[in-house]
Order: structure tokens, then C-alpha cells, then sequence
């Protein structure tokens, strides 16, 4: 049995017993014709039953790697190996044939997406703005010093959550604070007289004890990140701010805003608590002209 035939059987199985949408259908159908084209000219002839049983992950590795080199992204392939691995299976449930090509292979890894920065000006507006979503003066100082901190500090929304009273750095004591980040791991980030200030404000009206948290929600417990989502959310849109204004868009907006002054790429990452520099890289949006630029100005041969 040839493997058009086979491709037009299983397509068949997947619109009348599967009731999949033709739309379904039509990319399983592109997605497994450019597997068949691929392995016509791997194999040297048209694939059928028996080579299909004959296929190793290494074959589906080539067919990835192929339609890399034609120009498809990873969100391409990964689309394209999941309707290989559908096929293959249906192949094993109604042809006895083994799907070995498939054990153990996995595909390209989605590109994390990265969080646009705000501006400057949006960025210290947010903090400033919560007065006109908050009708209780205390909640509106809280979400003011907890927004303050995490684009002064470029906390990560849970990092900012899980600190303590006793955490904080206040305008007559340390000028750093002690976060605990991914891993446990911990360190140190500076703060701003400009962030402690705020901070001291809210402090003021706190009402807990040095082992409370922070940043309290109406009801005296720890501030659910939900609340905190929804805070901003209300600020960001009374404020005319555009929607990708998130807690996770102020820490990106740190970074981003300390790269544009000519903060260096390692003391970025030590700030933001990342394992690699690759991750800092992608975290903010470096572009070839930027690392260029830090290069000739840095590197002793410039």
C-alpha cells in the first residue's frame, strides 16, 4: 500500500470517525504531504507500508532538519512532527505497524515570547495612578509601593509578594534588599532612595509585625497576585496605558530602561537573578546594534 493511499485513508478516519474540522484536516494533510515528499528522495523511492515500519527517530530528525533548512519556524515543525506522530500511531492501531521512528524523539522548543517593555513615562505613571482605581487610601499606598518596587527593582511579581515587613529597606536603613528568586537562589538589589521613600509611606500604615508579609491583602493575609493582576489592570486602563502593562512588563521595563542608560549585560543578570546571560540577552530584547555597541566600547582591541 502506497503512502499516498495510506495519507488518504488516515485523513479519512480523521474527518468521518474523528469528526475533525476540515480545517484540521487540510493542515494534517499539507503537514504529512511534505513528510511523504521528504522521504521519497531520503529513501529513493516512494514510501509505503514497509518503510514506514522501517523508519528510525534519525529519519524524522533529517525530515525536521529539512524543513528547517526550507525556511520553517519552530512552531512550524512542532505542529508537523505532532501529525507525524498521530499518523504513525494510527498506522500501529490499524496496520500492526510499530511507531519506532517516534521513541524518544522530541521537537524544537517553542521560542519563549518576550514582554514588550513600557515607556519610561508609563512605567512611573502605573505606580502614580492607583489613587484613581482604589477608593480605600491604604490599598491605593500598597499597590503604589508594591508597583514602585517592581520597577525599581525588577522584581519578579511572586518575589515581591513573598517578602516580609522585616524585608523591607526603608529610608533609615539598608539601602539593598535580599530577594529570594528561582532555585532559592538568593541576592542583592540596590534600592533607590526615590523606591524606599514609598515604601516607608506604606509602611506607615501597614499594621502588621516584622514577620507579616509586605504586602497585605483586604483581609490582613499575604496580597494574592491575582488582586495585584487586577489592580493594574484597572490602573493601566484608567490611565490610557497600553493593555501589555503587566507586573511581568514593569520587571521587563527595569531591565529594558537600565540597558538603554548603559547598564552592562552581566550586572543586568545579576539583578534580575538569571542563571545565563543568554537569558538576560533574550529577556531584554538585545539587538545586534546594541551588543555591537557594548562590544566596541567595552572589548581592549576597540
Amino acid at each position: 500500500m502506497t503512502g499516498l493511499a495510506l495519507l488518504r485513508e488516515w485523513l479519512d478516519v480523521l474527518a468521518r470517525e474523528r469528526r475533525a474540522s476540515p480545517h484540521t484536516v487540510e493542515a494534517y494533510g499539507r503537514d504529512l504531504s511534505d513528510l511523504l515528499g521528504f522521504l521519497t528522495g531520503h529513501l529513493g523511492g516512494e514510501p509505503d507500508l514497509a518503510s514506514f515500519a522501517a523508519l528510525r527517530p534519525a529519519d524524522l530528525r533529517a525530515f525536521l532538519a529539512a524543513r528547517a533548512g526550507a525556511g520553517a519556524g519552530r512552531a512550524t515543525r512542532a505542529r508537523q512532527l505532532a501529525a507525524v506522530r498521530s499518523f504513525l500511531r494510527w498506522l500501529a492501531r490499524a496496520h500492526g505497524v510499530e511507531p519506532l521512528a517516534i521513541a524518544g524523539i522530541t521537537g524544537p522548543r517553542p521560542k519563549q515570547p518576550i514582554p514588550r517593555a513600557l515607556s519610561p513615562k508609563d512605567a512611573m505613571a502605573l505606580p502614580e495612578g492607583t489613587d484613581l482605581v482604589q477608593d480605600d487610601p491604604r490599598l491605593a499606598l500598597r499597590d503604589r509601593a508594591l508597583f514602585t518596587l517592581l520597577y525599581g527593582c525588577g522584581l519578579r511579581i511572586a518575589e515581591a509578594l513573598a517578602l516580609n515587613r522585616r524585608d523591607a529597606p526603608t529610608l533609615g536603613g539598608d539601602a539593598a534588599l535580599r530577594v529570594m528568586g528561582k532555585g532559592a537562589k538568593e541576592r542583592l538589589v540596590p534600592v533607590l532612595p526615590a523606591v524606599r521613600a514609598v515604601l516607608d509611606a506604606w509602611l506607615r500604615v501597614h499594621g502588621g509585625g516584622a514577620e507579616a508579609p509586605l504586602f497585605l491583602g483586604a483581609r490582613g493575609g499575604r496580597l494574592d497576585p491575582a488582586v495585584a493582576q487586577k489592580a493594574m489592570r484597572d490602573g493601566r486602563r484608567a490611565l490610557g496605558i497600553p493593555e501589555h502593562a503587566t507586573p511581568h512588563a514593569l520587571r521587563h521595563s527595569f531591565a529594558t530602561h537600565l540597558l538603554a542608560g548603559g547598564a552592562d549585560l552581566r550586572s543586568i543578570q545579576e539583578l534580575l537573578g538569571h542563571a545565563s546571560l543568554s537569558t538576560t540577552q533574550r529577556y531584554t530584547s538585545v539587538d545586534e546594534a546594541q551588543l555591537l555597541k557594548a562590544w566596541e566600547g567595552a572589548h581592549p582591541r576597540s
